[in-house]
């Protein structure tokens, strides 16, 4: 069939009824020469596109959707600000695109809609909060209503506003948990006019009043790592929140947010994957996860490193890129706040008034967690649904000390019992180990930072930790085996005993590693990192058999 879509007549339509060109007109274009006429079509349409293309420009340059568009290529890049000393704000505050929503309208951290405060909290009917169920009954946080007030006298770059006149600072520093000292650090929660300047160090909080716990000097002083740990905080940047009399006494604004701030510490032990956990990740979840990405992170001790490898989690918990505490020059405007971050035992969050008022589980973590890397897994393999269907079992091996020794041996007598076995050791790329941890119904280590992985598992699935040799069960069962069941995950241990470890091969008996394991722990951290961390082991597979058969019971429960 021929297109007749660009055919062109033989000559003008003239039947009854159709219009025609007016005669004077046809005369007066007879008139004009061809040549000249080609020349002003030439120029005409030159001028239009000049038009166009500046118009296009302009339109590039204030629109949001190019803005997002161009800024969010760079999400959370490993590098610095260019220049530490300049005094342009660098572009590390841009939305960050949600997987599955599109940031239009918003950009460098503002709200175009009037809402800048989630007006709910994740028990709220209705709620979206990756990870958390609609159906958990969640307890209204005063802080949280007090932020969203100040939320609306944002101050402007020259400072003042009514924001000025909502001046407040509550802190929690005195918390105890008795057993568990590290678990309580000091926090800070800030609402009104408040100033950050990180290259001074300094969040300035404009308060008339001058009340709040500020020392002889106006100021309050804080080191925001998750961990109370006299040993690591010196090295922890220090943070000062310095009360001023008025606007022209702190510096001006150069970003204002219409987000809170969250200004925390990476320092410390975070380059262990249980820490990683315990002081960063499941505080940044605790404090803010409430609202709903309306967040702008600040991040002391900062490692690029650290950030990028985050990447999935600070996205799930903040639409904004992180800000380089370190190396800013700006000065960052926020009408809410929180130095420092809630925290609970290791990888165990419970109800607490103030630290924990919505209530959070380590379920709900762990469903944050899943829902951050994409794991679609939320239940193990029900045995027998197909025919010849095997559960799946992951042992994670390592490369340090605490190897078990004969891992072949042991995936073998689990091949044996009808397991799927896999054996991996966990890497840098956390997103890749996390979908192998997933697939699992089974995971199966020796005691360490590795049992961490247990936060990928689906609910329910069955976690088997070899305790070594030497008092460990403390240890295992505060580390791993208690987070395990609050996590509502199945739960087996096997205790090594003293033909099992390779510290017979070292220590005659009669030494305290085998005649009293209880006064080394007396000794503290670093006697039993020289002594009983350093073991292998190497499990008697007829004593060890029957637990392998328990984590099969488990799964049919």
């Amino acid at each position: 069939m021929n297109s007749t879509a660009y055919s062109r007549p033989s000559k003008l339509p003239g039947g009854a009824g159709d219009r025609r060109p007016p005669t004077r007109l046809r005369g007066f274009a007879s008139k004009i020469e061809p040549k000249k006429l080609g020349a002003g079509l030439l120029a005409g349409c030159c001028l239009a596109l000049l038009t166009y293309v500046s118009l296009a420009k302009l339109f590039a340059i204030y629109s949001p959707v190019f803005a997002s568009t161009a800024n969010t290529s760079g999400l959370l890049q490993n590098t610095p600000p260019a220049s530490s000393s300049s005094s342009s704000v660098p572009e590390t505050t841009d939305a960050i695109p949600a997987e599955d929503t599109t940031f239009i309208g918003r950009e460098n951290g503002n709200a175009v809609d009037p809402v800048d405060f989630p007006e709910e909290g994740p028990a709220s009917a209705g709620s979206q909060e990756p990870g958390v169920p609609e159906v958990l009954s969640r307890k209204e946080d005063e802080a949280e209503k007090a932020a969203e007030a100040a939320a609306t006298s944002v101050p402007n770059a020259e400072g003042g506003g009514e924001g000025a006149a909502l001046a407040k600072m509550s802190c929690d520093e005195n918390g105890e948990d008795e057993g568990f000292p590290y678990a309580r650090p000091s926090v800070c929660e800030l609402s009104g006019d408040i100033r950050i300047s990180p290259k001074q160090k300094t969040m300035y909080l404009v308060n008339p009043s001058g009340g709040g716990g500020f020392d002889e000097n106006g100021e309050k002083r804080l080191r925001p790592y998750a961990r109370k740990d006299d040993f690591l905080l010196p090295a922890v940047v220090e943070v000062t929140v310095k009360s001023v009399p008025s606007a022209a006494a702190a510096p001006q604004c150069t970003k204002t947010h219409r987000v809170p701030a969250v200004v925390f510490s990476v320092a410390g032990y975070t380059d262990n994957f249980f820490h990683d956990n315990t002081d960063a990740l499941i505080p940044l979840f605790l404090t803010a996860s409430h609202l709903k990405g309306e967040v702008q992170l600040l991040i002391t001790n900062y490692k690029p490193w650290w950030v990028q490898k985050y990447t999935p989690v600070l996205r799930r918990l903040s639409n904004y890129d992180p800000i380089n505490f370190d190396a800013d020059a700006g000065v960052h405007c926020f009408a809410a706040g929180y130095l420092g971050l809630y925290r609970d035992r290791d990888l165990i969050i419970s109800p607490h008034p103030t630290r924990n008022p919505r209530n959070y589980t380590m379920v709900d973590y762990n469903r944050f967690i899943r829902s951050a890397y994409a794991l679609r897994r939320d239940r193990p393999s029900a045995l027998g649904e197909a025919p010849g269907m095997r559960p799946q079992m992951l042992i994670i091996s390592r490369g340090g000390t605490r190897k078990l020794l004969n891992l072949e041996e042991v995936a073998a007598a689990a091949t044996e019992l009808g397991f799927n076995v896999t054996v991996a050791e966990a890497g840098a790329d956390v997103a890749a180990f996390a979908a192998l941890v997933n697939a699992a119904d089974v995971l199966l280590a020796v005691h360490g930072a590795g049992l961490t992985n247990q936060i990928f598992l689906p609910t329910q699935a069955v976690v088997v930790q070899i305790v070594p040799w030497g008092n460990m069960d403390w240890m295992a069962t505060n580390f791993y085996g208690q987070p395990a069941r609050e996590m509502q995950l199945r739960y087996v241990e096997y205790y090594v005993d003293e033909e099992e470890t390779s510290l017979k091969d070292k220590y005659p008996r009669e030494h305290l590693v085998f005649s009293d394991p209880k006064a080394l722990h007396k000794q503290g951290w670093q006697a039993l990192a020289e002594t009983i961390m350093k073991q292998d082991v190497k499990v008697n597979l007829t004593r060890f058999r029957p637990f392998l058969l328990q984590a099969i019971d488990k799964l049919q429960e």
